[in-house]
């Protein structure tokens, strides 16, 4: 009877203390599901904005005001927009992919930038095809201007940026000119020479530069201002021009002008 008893008692504590321990077990997970929903804002969606196009500041504001952060990841080279625009945003805009964040997501920038410097390449006795090659795959532009040489026919001689020589590695502006002085062989060139006499000044010299002649000199005695030069008109040029008359192209053409004088309808 005693050992009855006992095992009745037994049994009732037991089936009391597993009461209890399921409500602890309960309590406790309770409670940490409700510190995980207020930690991680458990239902919580708010919309992402679209931010392409804005400034900086702008993106900013507009986030901060619905409860999100941000992040400039980068800047991207772009010379068609001011500094500062965003051209990328990561996340996307809610919109697009109808997905919602929590408060506090941060969203990453990239920002556009007009200018980006790239090291000047060394191009010095390049061939000039491939130094215009080189320029082109770096985002540069360039012209071409000539000079007389007897070595180095085809091959760049000095480089130049803004009219200023420009040392490999120095660090310019993507998309800026430059200008590359190339060597050109000018012994055994000949070029017909024209008959300039009796021509307006500004038309003369045009018809020297498209016959390839570079070097040039203008003596006016009654010129006072760059308008009186170049109105006015030729009475002599040397070399002295005859019919079929060659030079080379290196060769000096001295232009003689009179402020005065009319120019004739038919100079030729």
């Amino acid at each position: 009877m005693f050992l009855v008893i006992k095992q009745f008692f037994w049994s009732k504590t037991f089936l009391l203390s597993s009461v209890v321990l399921m409500l602890i077990y309960g309590g406790i997970l309770f409670g940490t599901m409700r510190y995980l929903d207020s930690f991680t804002n458990h239902g919580e969606k708010i919309a992402v904005p679209n931010l392409i196009g804005l400034s900086a500041v702008q993106a900013k504001l507009k986030l901060e005001d619905i409860g999100l952060s941000y992040e400039i990841l980068d800047s991207i080279y772009d010379p068609d927009k001011p500094n500062g625009i965003v051209l990328k945003q990561i996340i996307e805009p809610t919109s697009t992919t109808k997905i919602h964040v929590k408060s506090n997501r941060v969203i990453g920038l990239q920002l556009s930038k007009r200018k980006e410097l790239t090291e000047m390449p060394e191009l010095l006795y390049d061939e000039v095809e491939f130094a215009k090659d080189k320029l082109i795959d770096l985002g540069f532009t360039f012209k071409i201007e000539y000079e007389p040489t007897t070595e180095a026919d085809g091959s760049v001689l000095e480089q130049r940026y803004e009219g200023m020589n420009i040392r490999s590695g120095e660090r310019v502006p993507k998309g800026s000119e430059v200008t590359l002085v190339v060597g050109r062989n000018e012994i055994g060139v000949l070029l017909d020479l024209p008959n300039l006499v009796g021509m307006n000044y500004a038309d003369a010299l045009n018809l020297l530069n498209a016959k390839g002649f570079q070097s040039i000199s203008t003596i006016c005695n009654d010129c006072e201002t760059k308008s009186d030069s170049l109105n006015a008109v030729v009475f002599g040029q040397s070399p002295e021009y005859f019919e079929n008359k060659t030079v080379e192209r290196s060769a000096h053409v001295s232009v003689l002008i009179n402020a005065g004088a009319p120019a004739l309808e038919n100079p030729f």
